[in-house]
């Protein structure tokens, strides 16, 4: 069953992409109707998933999300999350990689919809521009989403935090959103398998901008640790109860997402 019903999310999910990805040209004339676009794929999604896929997303701590221009720090374990966190932020920009611009098609959405990406092959550099493109996004009132382990890493893998939130932090002047999850155990990375259940995303309360950096990176890391270990017990509880293991831990390595 868990098998039959992967398939069917994965086939409804491609067609759904392909479908609104060349449909969806008409919007590449303005940066607000890729975004709306983005959100209308995002919850096209998330409903295919729980109808087909048994597999519902919960979000919690919504009364936390403050309004205007905002930092997102965000836990990341899935592809689930990346789609899932457009649905609840009315103007968002990612952090990622520039490569994704290349992708044929996808990439001018990513290109059109003013998200941030970073230049690696600039070196110490990159950072600099980062800033400085996050900023432009910041300016605009958008609210902006890093995940600041830089790539998707196992459920319960050690934390590996990168120095591009705080400098980020530092540099915009805005609060920031941590964010954690249990999301890995229901869409596992590198696996075409979606396992039944209830994820959890769930919004912390937010870090007032003004801690200096090393204070910072500790109180986010600890907070988003803390609640992503707490929703992985839960989580994997309820993936027992049904007979359902979660994916195994996947040796780590280092490359991106």
């Amino acid at each position: 069953m868990l098998a039959l019903r992967s398939v069917a999310f994965n086939l409804c999910f491609y067609l759904l992409t392909t479908v609104l990805a060349v449909a969806g040209l008409p919007t590449l004339v303005s940066q607000r109707a890729v975004i709306r676009l983005a959100q209308t794929w995002a919850g096209a999604t998330l409903w295919l998933l729980r109808e087909v896929g048994g597999l519902d997303v919960e979000f919690r701590g919504l009364e936390n999300v403050p309004e205007g221009p905002l930092l997102i720090a965000a836990k990341h374990q899935s592809a689930l999350e990346t789609l899932a966190l457009v649905t609840k932020f009315d103007d968002f920009a990612y952090i990622l990689k520039r490569e994704l611009l290349w992708i044929p098609l996808i990439g001018w959405y990513l290109s059109r919809s003013g998200m941030v990406a970073i230049d690696r092959t600039k070196g110490t550099r990159a950072m600099a521009l980062m800033n400085q493109a996050a900023a432009s996004a910041i300016g605009h009132g958008r609210q902006l989403i890093i995940f600041p382990e830089g790539t998707r890493r196992p459920p319960g893998a050690p934390p590996a935090y990168k120095l591009g939130l705080t400098h980020l932090y530092v540099a915009l002047g805005v609060p920031c959103l941590p964010v954690a999850l249990n999301t890995g155990l229901y869409w596992p990375r590198r696996s075409l398998r979606r396992r039944p259940g209830r994820a959890v995303i769930e919004f912390l309360p937010p870090i007032p901008h003004g801690l200096a950096r090393a204070p910072f990176l500790e109180l986010v890391e600890t907070r988003i640790e803390a609640a992503s270990n707490a929703l992985l017990a839960s989580g994997r509880a309820e993936l027992a109860a049904h007979g359902l293991a979660p994916a195994p831990v996947e040796p780590e390595d280092s490359r991106a997402a």
